[in-house]
């Protein structure tokens, strides 16, 4: 198997997160996800600050209940890149996001049940 430098990227539409254009010919962009508890909201922001200075462009992070939910708009204020809501299981968790002001909503369909509870 013969390997292309630099491969060659799939056309794509552009979607904007935040204040980061992903896709067409923008650059790729880094994304990763905190691994510290969304309640404790200067862990959160002290990884994503040390993830940012790593060249990281979005961050997403875990929204496991309503408090967490509520400290999105906290963690927001306090970083420079845009933040995606992991939602896994209650969809009005996604709702709840929207209204801090995420720049991003992930839903984890396969564990959020009903198809209705996302239409």
């Amino acid at each position: 198997m013969e390997l292309k430098y630099p491969p060659e990227r799939r056309k794509s539409r552009v979607v904007k997160v935040g204040n980061v254009l992903v896709g067409g010919g923008f650059p790729i962009s880094i994304q990763s996800m905190t691994t510290t508890d969304t309640h404790d909201i200067s862990a959160t922001v002290s990884q994503i600050k040390s993830l940012t200075e790593a060249g990281c462009d979005i961050i997403r992070v875990a929204v496991p209940d309503n408090k967490a939910a509520r400290n999105l708009a906290k963690i927001k204020s306090k970083i420079s890149i845009p933040l995606v809501a992991d939602i896994h299981f209650k969809y009005k968790l996604a709702l709840e996001a929207i209204k801090q002001g995420e720049d991003k909503i992930r839903i984890n369909l396969a564990k959020i049940g009903d198809k209705n509870k996302v239409r």
